[in-house]
């Protein structure tokens, strides 16, 4: 289990302790890695720089509506400072009034940039604002821009990552694009859920108590 959990804090009062602490509770059970805020990018990166375990970080978070060019300038600053992987979220509000080719080339700007840096993109759906046909829409654009991960839920919407709808990205993306679930993942049987339903990583802020 512990090779699938990317340790998390993205609060907006995360403290430099917090971000240390995170670091070494990640080094010592030997996490996949750390998903911190854009802002503490090059000191998580210095801190693991002697380890195994990667650095994630967010882009257009929470909400996803910033514009294109500014998703793709937060990924290429990210990837300068050392993140491994990079998180976007989907412009929901395109999304939710049909400008679908608005969404598709939004997060083709961004996996453009990020596959060409060998660094692996995940796009954030936040399953908990959208209707079944809407899940289905975003599996879809994302499969034809051939994204690494698509990943449930920021954490600040209503709800988060569910059984229900990791079989249904499960059921609806190819092998190849993996799922991130996250979003309200406390305990060791909901990760243990959500693998078995489909998760290959689980974005959780409590990662040791799911040991």
């Amino acid at each position: 289990m512990s090779s699938r959990i990317e340790h998390t804090i993205l609060k907006a009062d995360t403290s430099l302790k917090e971000i240390t602490l995170l670091c070494n509770e990640a080094m010592e059970h030997n996490f996949f890695g750390v998903c911190v805020a854009p802002y503490f990018v090059k000191i998580a990166a210095h801190q693991l720089k002697d380890s195994n375990v990667k650095v994630v970080t967010v882009v257009g978070f929470p909400l996803g509506y910033n514009t294109t060019p500014a998703k793709v300038e937060e990924a290429r600053k990210a990837i300068d400072e050392g993140a491994d992987e990079i998180d976007m979220v989907l412009n929901i509000a395109a999304l939710k009034n049909g400008d679908f080719n608005f969404v598709l080339n939004d997060i083709q700007s961004v996996a453009t940039l990020v596959q060409l840096r060998s660094r692996k993109l995940k796009v954030i759906i936040e399953t908990a604002l959208l209707t079944k046909e809407e899940k289905l829409k975003a599996c879809e654009i994302c499969t034809e821009v051939n994204v690494d991960f698509v990943k449930t839920s920021t954490g600040f919407a209503k709800s988060g990552a569910t059984v229900k709808d990791i079989q249904l990205l499960r059921a609806h993306l190819p092998a190849k694009i993996k799922i991130k679930a996250s979003g309200g993942i406390k305990t060791k049987e909901q990760a243990l859920a959500l693998v078995k339903a489909g998760a290959d990583r689980i974005g959780t802020s409590n990662g040791p108590g799911l040991l």
